[in-house]
């Protein structure tokens, strides 16, 4: 299960590089070359290519997040590790005073 959800993952940081990579630039020193003639289809475009990143994102974001209680759950020890802290200095033995 894991396996399959790091490989959804990675899949997923993959399309979502992409699809912010496509995207239209808002500002104008990047958009060079792009004419102000498409400006209605780039705007359509630039509306679904959004959406699309934010579904992508969201879904990473879920992705990850089932990986990391997955992870978690996979842990053995549940102490603290101020409780291994603890132990230890209790473990060892006082000098004492002269």
């Amino acid at each position: 299960m894991e396996n399959i959800l790091l490989v959804v993952n990675l899949v997923l940081a993959v399309i979502l590089v992409l699809l912010i990579l496509v995207q239209k630039s808002e500002g104008g020193a990047l958009g060079i070359g792009v004419s102000q003639d498409n400006f209605m289809l780039s705007r359509s475009a630039g509306n679904f290519m959004s959406k699309a990143t934010a579904v992508v994102a969201t879904l990473f974001i879920i992705c990850s997040l089932a990986l990391t209680i997955i992870s978690r759950g996979e842990l053995t020890p549940t102490s603290s590790v101020l409780d291994n802290i603890e132990e230890k200095s209790s473990d060892t033995p006082s000098i004492p005073e002269n």
